[in-house]
């Protein structure tokens, strides 16, 4: 243990005698007080909308909770599937020229195959934990969780409708 550390926990409680420094401090507080309209009154409460709470200290002090992680891992994984299926769609194409039954056909089995596993976990265990990681209130009239933004917190999955709704299988190009 440091000395410093030492003479300050064993001075604890101690009362020291008075400085002049001290003596100015209360000094230039007395002259403040003495045209203070609250002398004398108590002082009015200032009502707080919230209570803090120590876990919320905690989770200023680690960083994004968990759900921000999640959702963040969510849209970049979606983001890199648009990115991956416009590649492939373009790809495709060229390789069918101009006939679009074929690009249609090769296009529905490639949509088929497509694998959304890694972003459907994170999905799912969005819709299975948000609500209590991120302290949803109830919604008495629906029954259910209050909305988010004006929209359910829950997400959709991402499947073989999802893709074709981004990338038809015709042949006009994709926006």
């Amino acid at each position: 243990m440091r000395k410093a550390e030492r003479e300050r926990i064993l001075r604890q409680g101690v009362v020291l005698p008075e400085t002049p420094r001290d003596r100015r401090q209360q000094e230039a507080l007395a002259a403040d007080l003495e045209g203070s309209p609250v002398v004398g009154r108590p002082l009015p409460l200032r009502l707080r909308n919230f209570r803090p709470a120590a876990d919320s200290y905690l989770a200023s002090l680690g960083g994004p909770l968990a759900y921000m992680v999640r959702l963040r891992q969510i849209d970049e994984l979606t983001r890199g599937h648009e990115a991956a299926l416009g590649e492939a769609r373009q790809a495709l194409q060229e390789e069918c020229g101009g006939d679009d039954a074929a690009f249609a056909r090769r296009w529905l089995e490639t949509a088929s195959t497509w694998s959304f596993a890694e972003v459907n976990d994170l999905i799912e265990r969005h819709n299975r934990f948000y609500p209590a990681e991120s302290r949803l209130p109830m919604d008495p009239k629906r029954r259910d969780f209050a909305l988010v933004n004006g929209r359910d917190y829950r997400r959709r999955p991402l499947d073989r409708e999802w893709l074709l709704e981004r990338f038809p299988a015709d042949a006009a190009p994709a926006d």
